[in-house]
């Protein structure tokens, strides 16, 4: 399947682009919507995970690399979907959990990290090593981070070897969207300026081949840089075209590479199109998906309350709001405002901080509490017209399966911008 990646360059360049899907997120009920995709539409599937999301520390989700691979496989084989249809990528892999501590500690650490995703079996990788430690500033020159990617990519490709594996393929780029999105209202952005890629990609080549992985280098399939996309709490930035122009141009002197777009969650299909035409075929999403997963869940949570004698008012969002409040960490840097403001940022932003609690075992638990109340109930059609008017009455089986459809109408946009792999 990594072929797909390989072949990104050379269509675009032979002009027939096509792009493939990065879902970025461990939900199971996301991974099973693009799984059961997959299937259904007989395509592959890019699953991604991230340094802080998983780790050989485990991450905030507790899983290492290897028991992420595990539980997608899991999913996948209850779906039916072979292991050959599917890609594994790792996402901002660098000393970004650990940029409070001394850059040489963090470095070693996410050595480690870059050695158990490689051998757990994801097989793109994407290096970034952008950001700054203890004592560092926020963002480091090109030089450094380049001199950083490169200490990872040897660590890298000697975990592959050491494994029989095939030789990973590599993204990098140091003009990298704050995962996750931004964490206030945005107003303009500018893609990144063609001159500054030109000299990112220079200067990764030369450390590289002084550092003698002129073979690794040659499997960099893509750069990142800012396509003018982003999201903030409250709003979206549009990608246009026209002001990507001079940027897309470079592509045609560097014909080895396409550009990776990050954060193109809550785009529209005709941007995602314009995206993969213009030569960022490498879609990466991840909290639309939750998004869209979180507004299904707390509209199924209104219609229990309405129709389930017993049930209560909203339990689930009263949950959620419990447990975010319990454990502030991941979303009170990230918000501002008043408490109103706090509390609907919390539930609603774009930012979508609430996904780090999905897990939690009071979330959990309320959420199964929800899926309970509802199964093997019908919804009366005019109720579900009232919570979730996108979903009609013929897909409304299961409150799984609301659940699912609502992120697959995510997905088909994205597959719909992606066009046929080839």
């Amino acid at each position: 399947m990594d072929q797909i990646l390989t072949r990104l360059a050379a269509a675009r360049r032979e002009g027939a682009p096509f792009g493939i899907t990065s879902v970025c997120s461990a939900h199971p009920l996301v991974l099973r919507a693009a799984i059961r995709r997959a299937v259904r539409e007989g395509g592959p599937v890019l699953i991604e995970a991230t340094c802080n999301q998983v780790n050989h520390l485990g991450g905030y989700t507790g899983m290492t690399p290897e028991a992420f691979i595990r539980f997608v496989q899991r999913v996948a084989a209850e779906e039916g979907l072979d292991r050959s249809q599917m890609i594994f990528g790792g996402d901002h892999l660098g000393p970004n959990p650990w940029r409070k501590e001394a850059p040489e500690a963090a470095l070693e650490k996410a050595e480690a990290m870059v050695e158990a995703y490689v051998k757990a079996g994801f097989s793109k990788i994407h290096l970034d090593a952008s950001m700054g430690c203890a004592g560092e500033p926020v963002a480091l020159d090109d030089r450094t981070t380049a001199e950083r990617a490169a200490r990872l990519a040897e660590v890298s490709e000697r975990a592959a070897k050491a494994i029989g594996a095939p030789l990973p393929l590599y993204i990098l780029g140091t003009e990298v969207p704050v995962p996750g999105g931004a964490d206030h209202a945005l107003e303009e952005l500018r893609p990144t300026a063609p001159e500054a890629a030109r000299a990112t990609i220079a200067i990764h080549r030369e450390i590289f081949s002084r550092a003698g992985f002129e073979d690794a280098f040659s499997r960099v399939i893509a750069f990142v840089v800012q396509p003018g996309v982003e999201f903030g709490s409250e709003n979206v930035i549009d990608y246009r075209p026209e002001l990507a122009t001079e940027l897309t141009a470079l592509l045609d002197e560097e014909p080895q590479f396409v550009f990776e777009a990050h954060s193109t969650d809550y785009q529209t299909r005709a941007a995602l199109t314009g995206l993969v035409k213009d030569g960022f075929p490498i879609l990466k999403v991840g909290p639309g998906l939750t998004f869209a997963l979180r507004e299904a869940a707390y509209a199924l949570d209104m219609i229990a309350s309405e129709m389930v004698p017993g049930y209560g008012d909203r339990p689930l969002a009263a949950a959620m709001e419990a447990v975010m409040l319990a454990a502030p960490g991941d979303w009170q840097a990230h918000y501002h405002g008043d408490a109103t403001a706090l509390r609907l940022q919390r539930h609603y932003s774009y930012s979508d901080r609430i996904r780090y609690y999905w897990n939690r075992p009071e979330a959990d638990r309320a959420f199964e509490t929800m899926l309970g109340a509802l199964r093997g109930k019908t919804i009366p059609e005019t109720l579900l017209h009232q919570f979730l008017p996108q979903i009609s009455a013929a897909e409304a089986g299961d409150p799984e399966t609301i659940l699912i459809s609502a992120v697959d109408r995510v997905l088909a946009d994205y597959q719909s911008a992606c066009g046929t792999l080839s």
